[in-house]
């Protein structure tokens, strides 16, 4: 048993007290588990942390595999994701009609019980699964800045990257890495963000992963209670990140790949900028702090950065004793991601659709971006008739914006380059998946567009700052 299982029982006025080392019974350090957490470990930090040169670019095991599925397998996975989003829509439909006695099923299928809104989005997107497999329909839905991008790009990749990284994750939770790296991000986590130690390996997942994976995680969590409502909301709302590799594509892409670092260690400092005063508003901040299982809270603890380290260890030995074995923890979280896949790919899908054709035909974001050209100018930013509708049609897709400033000049390019990826939500993906697997938080859209929006008063002066550093620096 875990020492935070052992310990919960202590506490003054309901609040868990601090602990020192000498104070908990730590776990024995036997050999078995042991060497069941190190392999568990290294098996997770290989697989998404090391980098590899694959094609002239240096990136992670876990990006190859879900490339070469989708560029080496594209007709079965086009089949697999028709498959799996028309699939979650019959079951989501059947399990709804089940819940109201229209029909009586001989099966369990809460799972895929819903909302009246997502049973709806679900359904659209079986309905559309058809239609952008086939390609059928008006040629302007197939476009690859449409729906070729959605369907080919988006829903191809989300659709692996769930099933995939919920294998190595899984490995890596259930025997042990969780309880390490919560146990040694706890000084971080907490001071800074109101969030426990454990909320690292979500962002961890999601900046070397996918925001697919480190959503999963969450949601993997706070269903043994491990966060509350409150504690989702955070992370899906201001960790939910963009992964390094994508940023490179993104440097790339403004052709500044040269700036990589420079790029990514902005991206970086806002992150952790927004999330630092975002936790502490509303409507984050509003939200309550309920559980939906028992809850299982993290004890406080004080002690040296060896003491962490000693303290660490013993809770990752415990978990990896109490833990299956490698293969039990890799299929069930191989069909734990299918199922969450079955969920949300077609939620993505519908949603996404509709962003990316409002983006692409009609003048909204151009509409909405020109009270924003005198602000850009402000802020001495170049091609601001160019950078003022990039900065909110993000929203839609994140890669929209990088699209828009592709032939701007150096400083409105990584102007761009640095917010596009910091605004984080966009409703192309993250927006309805969040929402959807989080329906019981609730995350809300008007949430998520007033997050959104909050994200980039703070960004724009934030970055247009950073932006007249570099350029100071001689580097644009």
């Amino acid at each position: 048993m875990s020492t935070e299982s052992q310990d919960k029982t202590w506490a003054i006025d309901g609040v868990p007290s601090a602990r020192d080392i000498d104070e908990i019974d730590l776990n024995e350090f036997e050999t078995g588990p042991i060497a069941k957490f190190v392999v568990a470990f290294a098996v997770g930090a290989v697989f998404f942390l090391v980098p590899v040169p694959w094609q002239g670019e240096i990136t992670v095991p876990f990006d190859i595999v879900v490339s070469t599925i989708t560029t080496s397998f594209p007709d079965a996975v086009g089949v697999y994701a028709l498959a799996i989003i028309v699939a979650g829509g019959v079951l989501t439909t059947a399990a709804e009609l089940d819940a109201r006695e229209t029909v009586s099923l001989d099966a369990d299928l809460s799972y895929f019980e819903s909302s009246v809104a997502f049973w709806a989005l679900r359904v659209l997107g079986a309905v559309l699964a058809p239609v952008m497999f086939f390609k059928l329909g008006p040629e302007w839905l197939h476009t690859p800045a449409t729906g070729g991008f959605m369907w080919g790009t988006l829903i191809y990749s989300v659709g692996v990257i769930i099933p995939i990284g919920a294998i190595f994750i899984t490995i890596f939770v259930e025997l042990g890495g969780l309880e390490f790296v919560g146990t040694l991000a706890r000084p971080v986590m907490n001071p800074l963000f109101k969030l426990p130690g454990r909320a690292a390996l979500d962002s961890l997942a999601s900046w070397v992963g996918s925001y697919s994976v480190g959503l999963y995680v969450t949601r993997n969590v706070f269903d043994r209670g491990g966060y509350n409502k409150r504690e989702v909301f955070i992370i899906a709302t201001c960790f939910s990140t963009v992964s390094i590799g994508f940023v490179g594509v993104v440097a790339a892409t403004v052709d500044m790949l040269a700036l990589f670092p420079v790029i990514f260690l902005a991206y970086f400092v806002c992150v952790v900028i927004c999330a630092a005063i975002l936790v502490r508003v509303p409507p984050i901040s509003t939200v309550p702090e309920e559980y939906v299982a028992e809850p299982d809270p993290e004890i406080p603890f004080v002690g040296s950065p060896r003491e962490y380290l000693r303290f660490a260890l013993s809770e990752a030995v415990g978990k990896a004793k109490e833990g299956e074995t490698f293969a039990g923890a890799a299929w069930r979280g191989f069909v734990d991601g299918l199922k969450l896949t079955s969920l949300i790919l077609g939620t993505i899908l519908a949603v996404g659709l509709a962003a990316v054709l409002l983006s692409a035909y009609t003048p909204t974001f151009d509409i909405l971006g020109a009270p924003l050209v005198p602000v850009i100018e402000l802020l001495g930013l170049p091609s601001a008739e160019t950078v003022a509708p990039a900065t909110i049609v993000g929203i839609t897709e994140m890669y929209v914006p990088v699209l828009l400033v592709e032939e701007a000049a150096p400083m409105a390019r990584f102007f761009i380059a640095v917010l596009a990826v910091s605004q984080l939500i966009f409703f192309s993906s993250v927006g309805p998946m969040t929402m959807d697997m989080f329906s019981d938080v609730p995350v809300r859209f008007r949430d998520l567009v007033i997050l959104f929006v909050m994200r980039t008063v703070i960004l724009v002066p934030l970055i247009a700052g950073m932006t007249h550093l570099v350029a100071a620096l001689g580097l644009l």
